[in-house]
């Protein structure tokens, strides 16, 4: 009798093992909550083709339309505001039983934060990650259009998230200190890390860190560990790398790759991106991600 109760459990463990094994082979499903500028490589038209590239099935959320990209080099734009449409959105969403393994936030406004947080409470699958990229500032200063109180409703966003990833400038908007550009210690590394990490936020991983010349790189904190990771620094200021880094990051999540892999991979891709953009003198608003996208599942399979 105990022989066959053995046999049994056996049988039965088994098929739990089996089940799991397809739970982890499932497909993953994404939203990213973004602008989309229809020309400019940056926001949702990086993001989607990045993503889908990791093997990551791609939804997206605009909360604008842009004719192109705001930064310096064109003249202008076009602009149509797409926050009313989020609630009805939802609310389809809701009837369709759609659902999502994780969240990817990019460039959003004010009025948009409750409607984001209501999605991810509203579509999350069990065990659903929240994944922000805090897009409001650059170089000691917050985007055109952000008022000086931003950052606080920035931080509501990011107090909840699985993983946020500001550069130094956003880092410290968020937590309402003075940017400091350079000659900074590992030491306020990881005590902006840390105080990030107060806000609520479960890892932080820090982007454009610099301790050396010639080597620009992340930090990734979990709460109780820091690790660094660097890649030469490219003499060269390009538009959109921020949000190439963060899909990269994002999709190489999804995939299974730990945090500091992740942040490594998207390190590795965003270099080669500016590699593959530098020979192209009239290439200037944006990086040829397109042509680094074979590394990038190269560094994915290995």
């Amino acid at each position: 009798m105990n022989g066959e109760f053995e046999i049994l459990n056996e049988f039965v463990e088994n098929i739990k093992l089996d089940i799991q094994d397809k739970e982890n082979q499932m497909d993953k499903r994404l939203l990213t909550i973004q602008d989309i500028s229809c020309v400019g490589q940056c926001s949702l038209t990086v993001a989607l083709p990045i993503i889908s590239a990791c093997g990551i099935e791609a939804g997206i959320l605009p909360g604008a339309l842009l004719s192109n990209h705001t930064a310096p080099g064109f003249s202008g734009w076009t602009f149509r505001d797409l926050t009313e449409e989020m609630p009805s959105i939802l609310e389809r969403w809701k009837k369709e039983h759609v659902d999502f393994d994780a969240f990817y936030t990019g460039y959003v406004t004010e009025p948009q934060i409750p409607y984001i947080l209501e999605i991810m409470k509203e579509t999350s699958r069990p065990g659903a990650l929240r994944i922000v990229d805090p897009a409001m500032a650059d170089n000691g200063k917050l985007y055109p259009g952000f008022k000086d109180d931003f950052p606080s409703k920035m931080a509501e966003l990011c107090k909840n998230a699985d993983y946020i990833l500001p550069n130094l400038t956003e880092a410290a908007l968020l937590l309402g200190k003075e940017y400091v550009a350079s000659g900074y210690t590992k030491d306020y590394i990881i005590q902006l890390s840390k105080e990030l990490h107060a806000l609520g936020a479960k890892n932080v991983i820090l982007t454009g860190v610099s301790f050396e010349a010639g080597k620009l790189g992340v930090s990734v904190y979990n709460g109780s560990d820091i690790d660094f990771y660097f890649t030469e620094r490219l003499n060269v200021a390009m538009h959109g790398t921020g949000d190439v880094y963060s899909s990269a990051f994002a999709g190489a999540l999804l995939r299974g790759k730990t945090a500091l892999q992740a942040a490594k991979i998207a390190a590795d891709f965003t270099v080669e991106s500016i590699k593959q953009t530098i020979p192209d003198k009239d290439h200037w608003y944006g990086v040829k991600f397109e042509k680094a996208l074979p590394e990038l599942i190269k560094a994915l399979e290995a």
